[in-house]
């Protein structure tokens, strides 16, 4: 089956320093796979090189699209990007708080929106329709995450863990075909982390995504992801399986160890 994403020999660099160096990754239609390694390892580069932030100095960035279509995202801007069906979260909660946890997601349906200024101005029919179907399907979406009760309430007042599940139903707002999910357990407790790993499964089958994420919290990575790819300072140094992953030894000396040394103590 051809690849989703692919990502060939990127590099990014910043100066005479290499953020990432010869990075290949690609991502099956409807798999869940994870991007992991230490601190500085060029994660979120990746990421951003991934959504238009930066534009990688080399190498290629493949979206293959149904019916064989291939669209290369280097150089393309942010909107452009999410349009074709890559959206993502952030490590930091990035939440419009004086919003309502609904309006958020409605921003969120922009990129599907056709209403232009005159639309917006005038308010003619099929603008009014079209406001109603993004209405309905951004509360549909607060539904499907636990938080349809909380729709009129400010996002800055929700609790942190319902906080990072409506960043990623305003990402699925964009009816992406890849969700990229920077560290989305991040400052969750182990309840929250088994709810998310609960959610991340029936939001991936319910709308047939790919989903890569950024994670550090390994139980979750395992639990979740078919294919793991493991980064250094800005190099693959493993992919596979969780098993084969776990087993590697320049994984563990790279990564996994610095948790068993932890655990060990």
């Amino acid at each position: 089956m051809k690849p989703l994403l692919e990502v060939k020999n990127l590099t990014m660099a910043f100066g005479g320093i290499k953020a990432l160096d010869g990075v290949h990754l690609h991502i099956a239609p409807g798999q869940i796979a994870a991007l992991i390694g230490p601190n500085g390892a060029g994660k979120t580069t990746l990421f951003n090189c991934l959504t238009g932030i930066y534009t990688p100095t080399s190498g290629d960035i493949l979206l293959n699209a149904p019916g064989g279509k291939t669209r290369r995202l280097n150089g393309l801007k942010i909107n452009a990007i999410t349009a074709l069906g890559v959206a993502r979260t952030f490590q930091n909660i990035r939440l419009f708080g004086g919003m309502t946890v609904l309006e958020n997601v409605m921003i969120g349906r922009h990129p599907r929106s056709s209403s232009g200024i005159l639309g917006a101005i005038f308010r003619p029919p099929a603008t009014r329709r079209e406001e109603r179907d993004i209405v309905d399907k951004s509360y549909a979406l607060l539904e499907s995450i636990g938080l349809g009760d909380s729709a009129n309430e400010l996002a800055s007042n929700l609790p942190y863990g319902a906080q990072r599940r409506l960043e990623i139903a305003r990402a699925l707002a964009t009816e992406p075909r890849v969700l990229l999910l920077d560290e989305p357990a991040a400052g969750m407790n182990p309840q929250e982390t088994n709810e998310l790993e609960g959610l991340l499964t029936r939001l991936q089958a319910a709308h047939e995504l790919s989903i890569l994420l950024i994670e550090h919290d390994m139980k979750l990575v395992m639990n979740l992801a078919e294919n793991i790819f493991v980064l250094d300072y800005g190099e693959e140094i493993a992919r596979g399986a969780p098993q084969e992953i776990r087993n590697n030894p320049a994984v563990i000396k790279a990564y996994l160890g610095e948790e068993d040394d932890a655990e060990a103590q």
